[in-house]
C-alpha cells in the first residue's frame, strides 16, 4: 500500500541516463541477458523482429538502434528466463493465484505447456493440444448458434494470424469480432471515414521533417509511443511549432534528452519538445478545435474586407470540399462565452494557438486515447478534420490527420479482417475467393459481447492474446459476465488476469512471442504488422523459443479451425506450412496488399497508400466533408444529470511509465514522481483542500451514473500535482471499475475512460498487514 514515501521529485528530462538505466533495470531481470540484447539490436531492423510495443513507425534509414525505453521493456519482459509451467499451475490453485497483483502474475515468466482448469481442484492441468483443439470445437459446435461465440483480437496479433482467425469464425458463421480497436481508437475511424473517405492516418514518417507546425492533441508520447519524441524534438530545433493540447503537462512533451546522443548524454543537456502547451478541460477538446475555426474565419472575414491575402485554401475547398457553408454557419452560432466555459481555455489562449496554427504552411494534427474516449469523440475527431480542411492541410507533404495507433498492429488486425462491422466489399471479396457466403449481419464489438455474456446470449469466449478481463470497463461486471461462460479459451505469452477469471470450462493455450522463432514445414516464418502510417513490414523473431510446446499464433488458429470445420473452407495445414500463402489469400482478397510477398523483400517494407493523402476522396460524393455537430450542452451525461448528481472531479484513467496497456512492466512512474505505487490520485491541491482533504491522505472513489450500482475502489492516495482544478487522473487498470458499461462514445461503444464524475470519501483506518508485491 502506498504512502508519502513513494512520491519523490523527479525533474530529469524524458529518455536520458534515466532511460537506460531502467532499460538495464528489466534486460538484467530477464534473466536471459545476453540473448536479449542481441535480440533487442534486431529491433524494428531488416530481418529482424517488429517491436512488440507501439505501433509508431520508423525511419527508414539504418540504425545501430532503433528501440526506445519501453520498447525495451516490452522486449525484455516478453523473454523471460521464467517459467510458468505445470509444477507452477500444480503449486498455485486459480483462488490463490487471485490474490496476487497483475504485475506479479505477468512477472512468473512465460507461459509453457497448453493448460485445461479443472473446476473440482481448482487448478489448471496440462492438456495435450490435440485434445485442446478438439474441446474448444466441440465446444463451438454444440452451440445452438454461432452468434452465441465471441472472438477478441489484442492489437498484437499478426496480420496473418489476424486474417486467419477472421476466415475461420467467418466460415463458423459470424461477425462476432469484440477488438482492442472498440475500446481505443474507434473513433478516429468513425471520423475520419464520412469526412474524408478513409478512417487512417493520411501521413508518413518522413512528413514530420516537412511540417512547419505539429499539433498533439491528448497523447502523452514520452510513455505511450517514445519513438515519436525524437521528431518532435528535431521540429523545434528547425523552428517548426510544436503545440501540445493536453490536461496533463508530459515531461515527454516538455524536454527530452537523446540516449543515443553522446553530447546530450555526457553533458547531461536536454532538448525542448514543444513550443506552447495549452491544458484544456478534460472532454474541451472540441471546444477548443472550434475556437481556432472561430479565429480563423473571424480572420478570413478580415482578410476579405481589407484586400488582404486569404486564411482559407479557396482553392482546395473549391475543388476538393462540400458542406463548408454549414460548417462555418455553426462557428458563428457557436458563442465565445460557450467556447470558453467548455474548452478550459480563454478567448485569448485559443487565439494564439489559432494564430501558431495560421502561420504555419504545412500543420500535422496528431491525436490519441485523450481524444477518442470520451461521449462526443466521433464529432471531436471531425471537428480537427474541419480545421485542418480550411486550409487545405489535408493531401499534402508536410501536412495531414495522424491518428498515432496504441498496440502495434492494432491498425493491420482492423485492415485484415477484424471488424464486426464488416464492408460489404470486403465480404463479397471473400464470398469469391472462398466459395462460401460469409454472414452479413454486424456482429458484437466489446461492449455488445459483455452484454450478451450477462444476458447468457453468449457461451464461448476466444481470446486472441490481450487482457480482455481487465482492459475492459466496469471491471467486476466484466469478470461476472466472463464467469457466465461454459468455455473461455486465452491464446497468450504471460499469465494474466484474464486467465483466471474462467468459465465453467478453460484453456490456457501458449504461444510464440514477437520475439521467438517461428519455424514450420517450410523453415523460419515471417510475420507482418501495419504500423500508424501504413507501412507494412515483416518480422522475423530472433530467438529460441521459451519452451518446445508453444506454437505460433497461426499455428493454434488453424488447429482450432480444423478441429472445428476440417478443411473448410481452405486445406488449414497447408496455410501453417508456408506463411506466404496466407499472404497470397491477403493479397487476393485485400486492396493493396496486390504482389504481397514480393513487396515485403523491400527493407522496410511498403507504403499500403491512402487515397485521401492523394486528395482522392472515398466519400458517396467523391469529395472531403466538412462535418460539423454543435457543442455537447454537457460534458456530464444526461443520465448523471437527471439524477440530481454533482461530481466532485472529473477522472481520466491513463498509463504509468512502466506499464504497456494492462501489462505492469514495473511499480515506478518516474517522470510524475511516484516509485513503487499505483494506488494515486493525482489531484490539484486546491482541490484537495475544497474538499476538505490533505495531501497524502487516503480516499474512496466512487463513479457517478444513472442507475443504481455501485462502482468504487478504495484507499487511492491523494497525490497534490500540477492538473487543472475540478480534473483529477488515476492509473488504469485499477480505475476501470469505475467506468460504467453503459458510458460510452456516441456512434463507437468505446469507453469514456477519459471523462469519468467521481466523488471522494476518505477511507477508514486499515487495520490489514502490508503484502507487498514480488
Amino acid at each position: 500500500m502506498s504512502d508519502k514515501s513513494n512520491i519523490k521529485s523527479y525533474d530529469k528530462p524524458a529518455g536520458g541516463w534515466g532511460a537506460l538505466k531502467s532499460v538495464t533495470k528489466h534486460w538484467i531481470d530477464s534473466e536471459k541477458p545476453i540473448k536479449n540484447l542481441r535480440a533487442m539490436l534486431k529491433t524494428n531492423q531488416d530481418k529482424g523482429f517488429d517491436c512488440p510495443g507501439c505501433a509508431w513507425g520508423e525511419s527508414p534509414e539504418n540504425g545501430m538502434v532503433k528501440f526506445c525505453e519501453n520498447g525495451a521493456k516490452a522486449v525484455n519482459w516478453e523473454s523471460s528466463g521464467r517459467s510458468v509451467d505445470p509444477a507452477f499451475f500444480a503449486k498455485y490453485s486459480v483462488s490463490a493465484l487471485k490474490q496476487h497483483t497483475d504485475y506479479w502474475l505477468e512477472s512468473q515468466g512465460r507461459l509453457s505447456h497448453p493448460m485445461r482448469y479443472n473446476a473440482s481442484t481448482d487448478h489448471y492441468e496440462p492438456i495435450s493440444w490435440d485434445s485442446a483443439f478438439s474441446l474448444v470445437a466441440t465446444h463451438l459446435q454444440q452451440l445452438d448458434s454461432p452468434h452465441q461465440a465471441e472472438f477478441y483480437t489484442s492489437g498484437r496479433a499478426s496480420n496473418e494470424a489476424a486474417f486467419l482467425y477472421q476466415l475461420f469464425v467467418r466460415a463458423y458463421g459470424t461477425n462476432n469480432f469484440p477488438d482492442c480497436s472498440n475500446m481505443c481508437h474507434e473513433a478516429s475511424g468513425q471520423g475520419m471515414k464520412p469526412t474524408i473517405g478513409v478512417g487512417k492516418g493520411t501521413v508518413v514518417f518522413d512528413d514530420f521533417a516537412k511540417a512547419d507546425a505539429i499539433f498533439i492533441i491528448g497523447q502523452n508520447p514520452g510513455t505511450n509511443h517514445p519513438r515519436m519524441l525524437e521528431p518532435l524534438r528535431d521540429a523545434v530545433k528547425r523552428g517548426a511549432q510544436v503545440v501540445c493540447i493536453n490536461p496533463l503537462k508530459e515531461r515527454g512533451l516538455e524536454r527530452f534528452q537523446h540516449p543515443q546522443h553522446p553530447v546530450e548524454m555526457l553533458t547531461n543537456e536536454s532538448e525542448p519538445t514543444n513550443t506552447a502547451y495549452f491544458r484544456p478541460a478534460l472532454g474541451g477538446d472540441m471546444a477548443v478545435m472550434r475556437g481556432i475555426a472561430k479565429w480563423l474565419l473571424t480572420w478570413e472575414r478580415e482578410a476579405q474586407k481589407n484586400n488582404q491575402p486569404a486564411i482559407f485554401d479557396h482553392a482546395f475547398l473549391q475543388e476538393h470540399t462540400e458542406g463548408i457553408d454549414n460548417y462555418l454557419s455553426l462557428v458563428d452560432a457557436t458563442s465565445w462565452e460557450f467556447i470558453e466555459q467548455q474548452s478550459g481555455l480563454s478567448k485569448d489562449e485559443i487565439k494564439l494557438a489559432a494564430s501558431m496554427y495560421c502561420r504555419a504552411e504545412r500543420v500535422i494534427m496528431c491525436w490519441a486515447m485523450g481524444i477518442t474516449q470520451h461521449r462526443h469523440s466521433v464529432a471531436t475527431v471531425q471537428e480537427i478534420v474541419n480545421v485542418q480542411l480550411l486550409r487545405g492541410n489535408v493531401g499534402k507533404p508536410g501536412a495531414g490527420l495522424s491518428p498515432v495507433r496504441g498496440h502495434s498492429n492494432v491498425q493491420g488486425d482492423r485492415t485484415v479482417g477484424i471488424n464486426e462491422e464488416p464492408p460489404t466489399s470486403f465480404l463479397d471479396a471473400l464470398e469469391k475467393r472462398f466459395s462460401f457466403k460469409p454472414p452479413r449481419e454486424h456482429g458484437h464489438n466489446t461492449i455488445k459481447a459483455l452484454q450478451a455474456m450477462e444476458q447468457g446470449k453468449a457461451k464461448v469466449f476466444i481470446g486472441l492474446g490481450g487482457n480482455f478481463s481487465q482492459a475492459t470497463p466496469d471491471t467486476p461486471r466484466a469478470h461476472a459476465a466472463l464467469s457466465n461462460l461454459d468455455l473461455t479459451v486465452q491464446i497468450s505469452t504471460k499469465l494474466n488476469r484474464s486467465h483466471l477469471i474462467t468459465g465453467k470450462d478453460a484453456l490456457i493455450l501458449p504461444c510464440l512471442g514477437r520475439t521467438e522463432i517461428d519455424m514450420q514445414v517450410s523453415g523460419q516464418q515471417g510475420i507482418t504488422v501495419e504500423d500508424t502510417f501504413s507501412m507494412v513490414h515483416i518480422s522475423y523473431g530472433q530467438l529460441p523459443p521459451g519452451s518446445e510446446q508453444l506454437r505460433s499464433e497461426c499455428a493454434i488458429l488453424a488447429g482450432i479451425a480444423k478441429a472445428t470445420l476440417g478443411d473448410y473452407p481452405v486445406k488449414w495445414d497447408e496455410l501453417i506450412a508456408d506463411y506466404d500463402r496466407i499472404r497470397d489469400l491477403i493479397a487476393d482478397t485485400i486492396p493493396g496488399f496486390e504482389n504481397f510477398n514480393h513487396k515485403l523483400r523491400h527493407p522496410g517494407g511498403f507504403h499500403l497508400g491512402n487515397a485521401a493523402s492523394q486528395r482522392r476522396w472515398l466519400t458517396d460524393s467523391g469529395k472531403a466533408q466538412f462535418k460539423g455537430e454543435s457543442l455537447p450542452e454537457s460534458l456530464v451525461d444526461d443520465a448523471i444529470i437527471a439524477r440530481g448528481d454533482s461530481p466532485d472531479l472529473i477522472l481520466q484513467t491513463m498509463r504509468s511509465h512502466d506499464q504497456y496497456n494492462t501489462t505492469i512492466y514495473g511499480m515506478d512512474d518516474r517522470y510524475r514522481g511516484v516509485f513503487g505505487a499505483r494506488d494515486v490520485l493525482f489531484i490539484n491541491q486546491k482541490d484537495i483542500e475544497r474538499l476538505g482533504f490533505e495531501d497524502g491522505d487516503k480516499v474512496d472513489i466512487t463513479s457517478l451514473w444513472g442507475d443504481n450500482k455501485q462502482r468504487q475502489v478504495t484507499r487511492f492516495m491523494l497525490v497534490a500535482y500540477d492538473i487543472p482544478e475540478g480534473q483529477a487522473a488515476a492509473y488504469y487498470p485499477e480505475t476501470n471499475p469505475l467506468v460504467p458499461l453503459e458510458s460510452y462514445g456516441k456512434g463507437t461503444y468505446t469507453p469514456t475512460s477519459k471523462f469519468i464524475a467521481i466523488k471522494l470519501a476518505k477511507s477508514a483506518p486499515d487495520s490489514r498487514i502490508d503484502v507487498k508485491a514480488v
